[in-house]
């Protein structure tokens, strides 16, 4: 496990009489960036809280992604409050491969949620995403998302600022211009991470959204497991995400509005 963070670090500084680099300041500075977690921990000497990973108990544990490591190392980009417990909403080995199963699944959640994807190649993915899945038009969310990768190598890729497309989520869209599916990052046919409603298939290019690389062995994707994590939410938390969400839908419901006008949206809705 340890070797999935070292493979994130760069050695570029020659040491007399070695063959082998040593890491810089400027490598262990990058290295801190995409490890937040590792910043953490050599911060306080403590780590970081690894929140409770709660799923039912007719579940086997062996087969569900997210591991205690994994998510000490997402969770080293979250606020203290968010690592309290982290709730298995859908997982495809038990719920199916199935895009409408999936957003039937995490429609009891309203506050952020994990997404994590693992293709046939074997690499280990996903997103964090700050706002609920909700069937958009176009781009939405705001910079507290992000992607990572879990294996063969751990990083994280906060937003850049380059742009505002960070969560994407379609469904029951007939415009090629709209893929139905969900996603992060980057531009349409051209996703950080994306993948369809068909489940069996995705993209991941590298992109300036979240300054992030392409997440697999190749952009073209085929997942095997996906899963989706609701974190728990409480107290002051809640009321701040209510407000939130008044927000979104009220756009939403314009977002609406317009591809109806337009003729865009499904005409069976």
């Amino acid at each position: 496990m340890v070797e999935i963070f070292l493979n994130t670090a760069t050695f570029s500084k020659d040491v007399e009489g070695s063959t082998e680099k040593s890491m810089s300041f400027e490598d262990f500075t990058s290295w801190c960036v995409h490890l937040p977690s590792v910043r953490k921990f050599l911060g306080s000497l403590l780590g970081s809280q690894v929140p409770r990973l709660v799923h039912e108990e007719n579940i086997d544990s062996n087969l569900v992604l997210l591991k205690e490591e994994y998510a000490w190392h997402i969770g080293g980009a979250l606020p203290h409050e968010e690592l309290v417990e982290w709730k298995l909403l859908y997982h495809s080995a038990f719920s199916g491969l199935s895009f409408n199963t999936f957003l039937g699944s995490i429609s009891s959640s309203e506050g952020p949620t994990v997404l994590i994807v693992k293709d046939r190649e074997g690499y280990i993915y996903g997103g964090y995403a700050s706002l609920p899945w909700e069937r958009h038009g176009d781009f939405y969310g705001d910079m507290k998302s992000f992607l990572f990768q879990l294996y063969p190598r751990a990083s994280i890729f906060k937003p850049t600022g380059a742009n505002s497309n960070i969560q994407w989520c379609a469904a029951n869209f007939s415009s090629e211009n709209i893929p139905n599916g969900i996603g992060f990052g980057g531009r349409v046919n051209h996703f950080g991470l994306f993948v369809s409603a068909s489940f069996d298939q995705g993209q991941t290019f590298s992109c300036t959204t979240f300054g992030s690389p392409c997440l697999s062995k190749t952009n073209r994707i085929y997942p095997e497991v996906i899963e989706c994590w609701g974190i728990v939410q409480t107290g002051e938390q809640q009321e701040k995400h209510d407000v939130v969400k008044g927000t979104v839908l009220e756009r939403f419901k314009e977002d609406r509005h317009m591809l109806n006008m337009v003729g865009l949206a499904n005409s069976s809705e």
